[in-house]
């Protein structure tokens, strides 16, 4: 199943993409209007839409959707595996088409929020070769205990920085938390900011964002 995508094309001469994936239930478009805020206008923003799925934990009901989420309990498991299995390899081609069309790896980063967010984390988590970097907003770790034997040298260079809300009643700032130490306990590099929200962006995260991104991309002088 090829992902449909909508891209936002750099405007300045292109440096580097940014697979930006979306969150239970939203679209492709919902994070169109924070792109100017980022002022990386060197940087290709693609924005791949999840297949439609029916999801447990909204009483069955067909959504977009990256995995059904069997529970809100942790443990047990929350995710769907083989629907997890079935996607990253998706993620991986979009990867591998910004390779494509004449980026290296080390120019692309993974975001994504929630859901997203779970999935840029776990596809990162497994990268063959190093990335730009993974942001992971409001999200957390998919088949934690299949880390430790599924992890890649590509994954262990590639910087991550993990956002999250406080008071986030979805993803509760404990899992954030619980999946950002086990990550950085297998060894990743990988920084933790929170902040005074829900589950959703504030303006000081964006800023964050682009300061983040800014560093990956540093301005061209």
């Amino acid at each position: 199943m090829a992902l449909e995508t909508f891209e936002i094309e750099a405007t300045a001469p292109l440096r580097g993409s940014v697979i930006w994936l979306h969150g239970l239930g939203a679209t492709n478009h919902d994070f169109d209007p924070i792109i100017p805020e980022l002022n990386a206008p060197h940087l290709r923003f693609v924005f791949p839409a999840a297949p439609l799925r029916q999801v447990t934990i909204n009483q069955g009901m067909r959504m977009p959707a990256w995995y059904d989420i069997l529970s809100f309990d942790d443990p047990p498991l929350r995710e769907h595996e083989a629907h997890v299995r079935e996607l990253a390899p998706e993620i991986v081609a979009l990867i591998d088409r910004e390779r494509t069309r004449g980026l290296a790896a080390e120019q692309i980063v993974l975001a994504g929020f929630s859901q997203g967010g779970a999935v840029a984390l776990h596809v990162g988590l497994r990268a063959e070769r190093k990335l730009a970097g993974v942001l992971v907003l409001s999200g957390y770790l998919l088949l934690p205990d299949r880390l430790e034997e599924e992890r890649q040298p590509g994954g262990r260079q590639t910087p991550f920085l993990f956002c999250h809300g406080r008071h986030d009643p979805i993803v509760p700032l404990r899992l954030g938390q619980a999946s950002f130490a086990r990550v950085t306990r297998a060894g990743y590099s990988a920084e933790w900011a929170e902040y005074e929200m829900q589950h959703s962006l504030c303006l000081e995260e964006v800023r964050r964002i682009r300061s983040w991104l800014e560093e990956r991309f540093p301005p061209a002088h």
